[in-house]
């Protein structure tokens, strides 16, 4: 059942396979691993999904990274300080820092990078995240007089970063990790950005530089000379396959033809856990998995509506039986090992029984009008994998009992988050959302008005965006999490989003990959890798 031949192979596939051969035999380390998707985009500003994310850790380095146990340690900067208040920081540069093409990178780099996601013009999804930093929600929302050069990032000298800060942020070195804080070479962005399909156009000045960008088939990265480590990169070329197709990824593991896959098909997990024993890795991760509710369309800005919908729903079921146990059922937005918080909030109904739910659920539903020949439909939005297709009937089919009827739209990774980003027209749609710093702020702010990149759903309450401001002005961390607890209880009751599952990291694992460690980010940087003969 799990043997795979040549023959089976897309012909983009098997030229790249013969490819990484040939770079084998003339004694390069190839690594082969899957990824979620083909990314939308590589220009770290305009980014929003896993799949780009693994991509960029291996281009660009940011001032801080994780490693492979999800730890902060340094990147781009050697060292940093900060000012007694937590308002100022300093990053020491490294002297032998260089983007890919040899050029030395400079503190200026950051600076304009900084500047260059703040600027609205770039339209960047994440640039909300950078609000600490002084000035910075100002500029990007464009208020009267203010100017990029206002931003609170400087550069003393080539070596020397500064960062100032509207308010000590807990979380500052976590958020630096992520891809919104990546540096960009400006000469190159706009070649960049006019011929995406150019390999020699992204300047980047990670571990790895691209050298392949090939569409629904496999994304080459040759490790570069000019990194700063480029010592102890062990790996050559890392060649990246979009698997949607889990199925297909986990023969291709087995066929020899993968090193790594990074989700594994669920209706086959038992089945792998014997046959490959210790490959078949799962871990906790920072994210939870939702139903965006539009709720800004009638009939779902009915919260009886959306709480019917959220009621009927078996999670232990989906948990269990759709994703072989490597899922949590979820009744809250924010997932378990969240950092700087307490108790979570979750859904009052955790403990009410399916007879109960369902009776309850009717009942919502009739008194909004369903029922009685008047059925509610809905058009279920996900992208396409075997454990998404499975999850999204499962609940159809539970939904289906208490009178609803769903019909499916089904696309690829990127047109199916595309979609969403640019605002397309939807009922209920599948996300996933993974911590980018281990703060619940980071899970929260999803559901705030003016967070035009990924409030998908439209929600609006003033009561919760008044508490997240409040929480973004308390120094204290203790009161600030009571904050954030209010605001949690609030989003958990109303239900724009609806929790359905909490991930765990699913990975096969060659036994010639050497290195490897799961971790709550589901951070796996090539440069830390390597494989055995």
């Amino acid at each position: 059942m799990f043997d795979v031949t040549r023959r089976h192979l897309p012909l983009a596939l098997t030229a790249v396979l013969a490819a990484a051969r040939t770079a084998s035999a003339q004694g390069k380390i190839v690594f082969h691993r899957g990824n979620d998707g083909d990314p939308e985009t590589l220009d770290p500003h305009r980014t929003s999904t896993v799949a780009e994310a693994h991509l960029l850790r291996d281009l660009r380095e940011g001032l801080v990274i994780h490693n492979m146990r999800g730890e902060v340690v340094p990147g781009v900067a050697e060292s940093w300080t900060m000012s007694p208040d937590g308002k100022l920081w300093r990053f020491k540069l490294r002297a032998n820092a260089k983007w890919s093409n040899g050029e030395p990178l400079k503190a200026s780099d950051f600076v304009y990078s900084f500047r260059r996601i703040i600027n609205p013009e770039t339209g960047a999804k994440y640039a909300n995240l950078l609000f600490p930093i002084r000035n910075a929600e100002t500029i990007q929302k464009a208020a009267p007089g203010s100017s990029l050069d206002q931003l609170g990032v400087s550069a003393p000298d080539d070596r020397t970063l500064e960062i100032a800060l509207e308010r000590p942020t807990p979380y500052l070195l976590e958020l630096l990790t992520h891809q919104s804080a990546l540096p960009v070479h400006a000469a190159s962005t706009a070649r960049a950005a006019q011929e995406p399909g150019r390999p020699e156009n992204w300047v980047t000045n990670g571990a790895f530089t691209l050298r392949e960008l090939a569409p629904n088939s496999h994304i080459r990265l040759d490790r570069n000379p000019y990194f700063h480590d480029a010592a102890n990169v062990k790996i050559d070329t890392v060649i990246f396959y979009p698997a949607a197709d889990l199925a297909a990824a986990a023969q291709r593991f087995q066929a020899g033809e993968l090193h790594l896959t990074t989700d594994i098909p669920a209706d086959q997990f038992k089945q792998l856990r014997e046959k490959l024993g210790e490959q078949v890795r799962i871990g906790p991760y920072l994210a939870t998995y939702f139903l965006i509710i539009n709720s800004a369309k009638a009939p779902f800005d009915d919260p009886r509506v959306r709480r019917a919908l959220s009621l009927q729903i078996d999670r232990e079921f989906i948990a269990d039986r759709v994703w072989g146990g490597t899922m949590l059922p979820a009744y809250g937005v924010i997932p378990p090992h969240i950092g700087n918080y307490g108790e979570r909030a979750e859904l009052d109904f955790r403990y009410a029984s399916i007879l109960e739910r369902e009776d309850e659920a009717k009942r919502l539903l009739a008194s909004a009008g369903f029922g009685n020949g008047v059925p509610l439909e809905v058009e279920f939005r996900f992208n396409t994998t075997d454990n998404n297709r499975n999850t999204a009937m499962a609940i159809a089919g539970q939904w289906h009992a208490i009178g609803v009827e769903t019909r499916f739209v089904e696309t690829d990774y990127r047109t199916h988050f595309a979609y969403l980003r640019d605002g397309g027209d939807f009922d209920v749609a599948r996300y996933g959302w993974i911590g980018d710093y281990s703060d619940p702020q980071n899970f929260l702010f999803l559901f705030q008005s003016d967070n035009a990149g990924f409030n998908i759903g439209k929600y609006a309450n003033p009561q919760f965006d008044a508490l997240m401001k409040l929480a973004a002005d308390e120094l204290d961390i203790f009161k600030r999490a009571a904050i954030l607890r209010e605001a949690d209880s609030i989003v958990i009751t109303e239900e724009p989003w609806i929790p359905v599952l909490h991930y765990s990291t699913k990975n096969l694992v060659s036994p010639k990959l050497v290195g490897f460690e799961q971790n709550l980010r589901g951070a796996i940087p090539t440069r830390f890798l390597s494989l055995r003969a």
